[in-house]
């Protein structure tokens, strides 16, 4: 870099010679070696600066290192032919919106700061008990949801929700949270409302929340519902991948069913799947 700026000839303004290389001097090979330490989010501010960082923040090379080890089996189930001829940058930005499959049901994502591997299942992709009698289950529509769908329970004795994924994840730690809230909300006059008429019956018996993966591991947590009006993520529990070109199945349950009570007024939004890194920015966290 040294050898390179001493033979730039310099250049007149006015008479008056500057010895004073530039930011633009740099060459790309240089500013691409900078750029491979910095997080995405920082290589996209420097892009900005120039043409030489502009044009090395789409080396290859350097997204190679910010692509989840999964990334190629993520490409194959998510995004279509075309993606083969894109660059690594422009992979890792298709990747970081989210990405449906199984019907629409299901949605990956790459965390934009850390490039985790994010996951979210709706709740039309849980077996829900009693969710087609209309006399305690609804699906309403709400923009609160990412889906925007989710499933209200007016009232019932049996609490039941149970779900699974497979997926191939990269080695790491990893947190799994159901998304859920007392009370169902609305827009009335533009203002947000929570109409918590039916919400009862959670302040009596916790809610248990199970998480198992096909390597064996298993969790249990408990938690009281609470924090009407809000939407609150409960932490079931974390799991471990330690082989990352395997797939892993990821069983999980929220069951309430002790029929000594009733219990509604819940919307069930979906279930999260984050690095544990990144779940650690969530709200609420059960006793175990």
């Amino acid at each position: 870099m040294g050898a390179n700026i001493s033979g730039v000839a310099p250049c007149t303004n006015g008479g008056n010679p500057s010895l004073k290389p530039r930011l633009g001097d740099i060459p790309e090979s240089c500013a691409a070696l900078v750029l491979m330490y910095l997080d995405p989010p920082e290589i996209c501010k420097l892009a900005r600066l120039n043409r030489a960082f502009r044009g090395a923040s789409s080396a290859d090379f350097i997204w190679d290192s910010k692509l989840p080890s999964n990334y190629r089996f993520l490409v194959d189930k998510l995004l279509d032919e075309s993606a083969v001829t894109l660059g690594k940058k422009d992979i890792y930005a298709r990747l970081c919106r989210p990405n449906p499959f199984d019907g629409g049901t299901k949605e990956v994502w790459l965390d934009k700061q850390t490039g985790g591997v994010c996951l979210s299942i709706s709740s039309k992709a849980l077996t829900i008990t009693g969710i087609d009698d209309r006399r305690y289950w609804n699906h309403i529509s709400t923009d609160e949801s990412r889906f925007q769908t989710v499933a209200y329970l007016q009232q019932t004795w049996w609490f039941e929700v149970d779900g699974e994924v497979e997926l191939q994840f990269p080695a790491g730690t990893y947190s799994v949270f159901f998304r859920l809230h007392l009370g169902r909300a609305s827009k009335r006059l533009v203002r947000r409302v929570c109409n918590s008429e039916h919400v009862h019956g959670w302040d009596i018996k916790p809610v248990q929340f199970q998480l198992k993966t096909s390597d064996g591991q298993h969790t249990i947590s408990r938690c009281y519902l609470d924090n009407p009006g809000i939407w609150v993520h409960y932490h079931m529990g974390d799991f471990v991948i330690e082989k990352p070109n395997a797939l892993t199945k990821i069983k999980f349950s929220a069951t309430q069913i002790d029929c000594t009570h009733t219990k509604g007024g819940l919307c069930v939004d979906s279930v999260l799947i984050y690095p544990r890194s990144v779940g650690k920015r969530l709200d609420h966290f059960c006793t175990w």
